[in-house]
């Protein structure tokens, strides 16, 4: 291999040099080439490069949602309703969600987990305190669907969001399921024991409200919880039996009865109630408790019409009887049977109704086995009552009387009884009025329950608390103990159509009662605002600890 000479390459490589720099300078001289200094025309607009991946203008693509929960559909849920408004109480919320097929429910917002409790409550004692606040609701009164409300919204609070609580008549249960490959978890309890308790009912529903709020822990739910089932019931028994002979008194007045009716019906509802309180401790089931409760103002009133008989004194034995039934009517249960069926709760509304037929079987067997014999020694017992239109002001105190009664044998909180009392007499001051203006039994009783309702949920509203001590009492006042006493005294008397005639109409103003109640709590959570919250409160709004919770 012979090198080339030095020299010889360095010619070559400047050679190379001259011919690019003329190159460069006769393309910098191309006719084609704007001359220094001229600027270039812009591009034209359909030359400029597209790709076959593009989407053509005028082509919308389709939002991206983020799937919060695997039984959500892929095209999401749109948050409506009560959902959508922050403000809302916890039952508001809860029951949309409950009202929701379990495919359907978006999945509610939380508060941002710390670190420190990230991995949340283990999730059987969340399941396990929320079946021991259901139960307390359920044993209180509440109905089906607000215990499942509350169940919901104390799962979710604690992490749980695919939950399923389930609410009979008395069985609880709740199914959790973290994931489509995970197995659930149910937890169930039983309800053995019902008890009337409207101060223990409104301090679970606080605590249900302080849950839902994240400001409870677990633990601390515990413990407010055990507080509650210790706690003493307000009124003492003696209270309780007192109260029954005011609301029997009162409720004689309002059928037209005297002071002397007034003291002898109050006397037959203490003996009555004491009696029943003897048959509980024995360990007799309610439908013994009923009749026997039963047949003390029943007797009292056939002694008052024998006596009538052989003196000149005249005495309404009806009235005494009428205001003995209205202590014992279960009001309570039969609205709650029939708010059970209108939510769509059918097995808890029939059972339900299948326990007040129990009882008003039993009042049924006590007060005609009294008025049998009365019928046999021959005592005049005629419907002699006097209609209301006759004394409005004092059966609008009686009505009064009747409901704040009422309130202490529901074991109501102080400091609600004012207001359910004020409601009780605005309820029977607007039946007074249709029925003064020649509007039937029926729709009066309607429309008075249903501006109770409307009313106490405005009352709980901005109490901050639960509808049921504002509307329980005071529907006691609307409560068909004439038409019943009327049914009976006619099939004691063999007029047995007569008879059936006047219980169908109580039956058909308890029904009215029980959907009036629903429909004015329906419209007052379609149309009145959370005060405080989604409407400002006039002045100062109060600290937590001061709202009665």
């Amino acid at each position: 291999m012979v090198g080339q000479p030095k020299g010889n390459g360095d010619a070559a490589e400047q050679g190379g040099e001259s011919e690019d720099a003329r190159t460069s300078s006769e393309e910098s001289r191309s006719a084609f080439t704007a001359p220094m200094g001229v600027p270039l025309p812009p591009v034209p607009e359909e030359e400029h490069p597209t790709s076959e991946f593009t989407l053509p203008e005028g082509l919308k693509t389709p939002p991206h949602f983020e799937h919060g929960s695997a039984f959500t559909p892929p095209e999401g849920v749109p948050v409506v309703g009560p959902l959508a408004k922050p403000g809302s109480p916890w039952q508001d919320r809860m029951r949309s969600m409950v009202r929701m097929p379990l495919a359907e429910r978006p999945v509610p917002e939380r508060p941002a987990r710390t670190e420190e409790t990230e991995s949340g409550p283990p999730p059987p004692r969340v399941l396990d305190l929320t079946l021991r606040i259901g139960e307390l609701l359920l044993a209180g009164g509440e109905g089906a669907e607000d215990v499942e409300a509350a169940m919901f919204g104390v799962a979710h609070a604690y992490g749980l969001d695919r939950t399923e609580p389930t609410v009979t008549f008395t069985l609880l249960s709740i199914t959790h399921q973290p994931s489509l490959v995970d197995d659930p978890v149910t937890l169930s309890r039983t309800v053995r024991r019902r008890g009337t308790d409207y101060t223990r009912l409104s301090s679970v529903f606080g605590l249900v409200a302080d849950i839902t709020q994240g400001d409870v822990s677990l633990e601390e739910a515990y413990r407010r919880l055990a507080e509650m089932r210790r706690n003493r019931h307000p009124y003492t028994k003696w209270a309780l039996s007192a109260a029954s002979g005011a609301l029997s008194g009162a409720a004689s007045l309002l059928v037209g009865g005297d002071a002397l009716v007034f003291f002898l019906a109050a006397l037959g509802a203490v003996l009555g109630d004491r009696l029943a309180w003897l048959c509980a401790a024995r360990g007799l089931p309610e439908f013994y408790q009923f009749a026997a409760a039963a047949m003390p103002p029943a007797g009292i009133g056939v002694s008052v019409a024998l006596l009538s008989q052989h003196t000149d004194t005249k005495i309404q034995a009806s009235a005494v009887i009428t205001g003995g039934l209205f202590a014992l009517i279960p009001g309570r249960a039969l609205v709650a049977a029939v708010q059970d069926g209108l939510t769509g709760f059918y097995i808890t509304a029939a059972a339900r109704l299948l326990e007040v037929v129990y009882l008003i079987v039993g009042i049924v067997c006590g007060v005609l086995m009294i008025l049998y014999v009365g019928d046999r020694l021959h005592a005049q017992l005629t419907p002699d009552v006097v209609y209301h239109a006759n004394r409005p002001v004092t059966q609008l105190l009686a009505s009064m009387l009747l409901t704040l009664a009422f309130c202490i044998l529901l074991q109501q909180e102080r400091h609600t009884i004012v207001l359910a009392t004020l409601n009780g007499g605005v309820a029977w001051l607007i039946f007074g009025a249709l029925s003064t203006a020649g509007v039937k039994p029926v729709p009066a009783t309607v429309m008075a329950a249903g501006l109770v309702g409307l009313f106490g949920q405005l009352l709980s509203r901005y109490q901050f608390a639960s509808s049921l001590p504002y509307i329980t009492a005071a529907i006691g006042p609307l409560l068909p103990g004439s038409n019943t006493y009327f049914g009976l005294l006619n099939i004691a008397q063999e007029d047995v159509n007569k008879g059936f005639e006047h219980l169908a109409t109580a039956g058909a103003l308890a029904l009215a009662i029980a959907i009036g109640v629903n429909l004015g709590g329906e419209l007052a959570r379609l149309f009145i605002k959370t005060p405080g919250q989604e409407t400002p409160l006039p002045g100062r709004r109060a600290a937590k600890r001061t709202r009665g919770f």
